[in-house]
């Protein structure tokens, strides 16, 4: 389970202190798969950057299976994040290293024996359907390849967590159709708690369970997807379904307008 109480988080400009997150609370159930929107600048990304400290918090607490990160010096922060996996929006894979080798990096650094290294990181690949691409390079492979290396990257060290920001913003809809099913496939394997940073409503009505809507920096609102999409009760919410309801009516009257020439 994540438990996140009265989370505060501000940064410094040449204006004064700009405040990012404002008293979150949040609570995720272990084995779910749990989606926070918001649009561009809510402070969603902070936010799940806070839950594994590459974001600190000014003050609150943040606790992970039990473990209250936010109490943790250095070297114990170190050794948690091993079991706190991230997949990033653009990637962050080393160009200069083959699959096999991007996968292999946390393990290396954990000082993991060569062959159990092995052994894991072909077992990850195989899991992610990228086992015949171990000796190829980044730069040799398409977009949803790449996010499926990421993803085996995250999953190496075994987490109890998955942190997902902003994962298929880069990709194109059949791509991230695949994505989200291949997170889905994990999470129902290996019963991994999934966090789903999104702005993208699809994304977010195929994958999740549970959700927050973020906004300017709080938390005004969480409860179901369907009740998201249902019964939306902040301002935020009410924008995002107006939104898709208005793409869905306009894609009813072209497809109208088409059947009839």
């Amino acid at each position: 389970m994540i438990l996140v109480e009265n989370l505060t988080k501000s940064y410094k400009s040449a204006g004064g202190p700009v405040t990012a997150l404002e008293n979150i609370n949040l609570r995720i159930q272990k084995g779910d798969i749990f989606g926070i929107i918001g649009f561009s600048g809510a402070g969603k990304s902070t936010l799940i950057r806070c839950l594994n400290r590459l974001e600190e918090p000014d003050s609150g607490t943040v606790e992970i299976e039990g473990l209250r990160i936010t109490d943790l010096d250095e070297k114990e922060l170190r050794m948690a994040r091993r079991k706190i996996g991230m997949i990033f929006q653009q990637f962050n894979l080393l160009d200069s290293k083959t699959v096999f080798q991007n996968v292999a990096f946390p393990l290396k650094v954990a000082g993991v024996p060569k062959p159990q290294l092995a052994e894991r990181v072909r077992e990850i690949l195989d899991l992610v359907q990228l086992g015949d691409k171990e000796n190829v390079y980044p730069s040799q492979l398409s977009g949803g390849q790449k996010q499926r290396v990421g993803i085996a990257r995250a999953l190496v060290n075994e987490p109890d967590v998955l942190l997902s920001d902003e994962a298929t913003s880069a990709l194109d809809p059949q791509t991230t159709y695949s994505t989200l099913e291949l997170l889905k496939d994990i999470n129902r394997q290996l019963n991994l708690t999934i966090v789903l940073i999104t702005h993208e409503l699809d994304v977010l009505q195929h994958i999740c369970r549970n959700m927050a809507v973020i906004e300017k920096g709080r938390i005004v609102e969480t409860g179901t997807v369907d009740k998201f999409f249902l019964q939306p009760e902040s301002d935020t919410a009410r924008r995002f379904v107006s939104i898709i309801d208005h793409y869905r009516r306009e894609r009813t009257v072209l497809e109208g307008a088409g059947a009839g020439i």
